[in-house]
């Protein structure tokens, strides 16, 4: 599949897709499309409905088929940046639940949950992930700006919670609280810190939404005016 990525802080990612070859996506990220891009909703079966329902995400995915070589777009939700990532034996990726915009049909989109439960209910990124695995190209949406490491086994790296895009299923993911009671009440920098230890690959991103909607807040009006 031929792709382009343009735009610059709403990014769009724009597919020729070939006839008979189809396109997923969970949200309604699909922006343009050429008449013959033909799309149905699809569920995907009782137990990944379930699974999804339960991870509150939405438990369908619009399928689009192209009917004849056709051109289909999908546009980011958040300023930042759309990447394509290529997805393969050896090759999957755990994201966080937001991160996931488009793929090709033959990539595989799981819930994805963290295996200790601190991790889950203090994190930032959440008890529940995504997980890409299967084969093919995937589009992925990232808050910002996307800064990537490659840590070495046992190497381990400190992550303000939600900062986190994503990284190999090879890393491992936890928490820490951050030392002394007045760094945590005077500090600034919330109770607890992700911790990330290799090996394998990982995402980061400067601007989380969830920092964003914490920080314009106290500018929203509230119902006394």
């Amino acid at each position: 599949m031929r792709y382009e990525i343009k735009g610059g802080s709403f990014p769009v990612v724009i597919c020729q897709v070939e006839s008979g070859k189809q396109m997923i996506t969970e949200k309604g990220s699909m922006v343009w499309m050429s008449p013959n891009m033909q799309m149905e909703t699809s569920g995907g079966g009782l137990g990944k409905m379930f699974s999804k329902a339960f991870s509150g995400e939405s438990m369908f995915q619009n399928i689009y088929t192209a009917r004849g070589d056709g051109m289909i777009a999908f546009g980011s939700s958040f300023p930042g940046q759309i990447k394509a990532i290529e997805i393969g034996p050896g090759r999957e990726m755990i994201l966080q639940k937001s991160a996931f915009l488009a793929a090709e049909s033959s990539v595989e989109l799981s819930v994805h949950f963290n295996k200790k439960i601190g991790t889950g209910l203090f994190g930032g990124e959440g008890f529940i992930m995504q997980r890409l695995s299967g084969h093919g190209i995937a589009f992925v949406e990232i808050d910002g700006e996307l800064i990537e490491y490659e840590l070495k086994p046992g190497q381990q790296i400190v992550v303000d919670t939600g900062n986190v895009a994503g990284f190999e299923p090879g890393v491992q993911m936890e928490i820490q609280q951050v030392p002394g009671l007045k760094n945590k009440l005077l500090g600034g920098e919330g109770l607890f810190n992700t911790i990330l230890t290799g090996p394998g690959r990982i995402w980061l991103q400067t601007m989380p939404i969830s920092n964003v909607a914490m920080s314009i807040r106290p500018y929203l009006p509230t119902g006394n005016g």
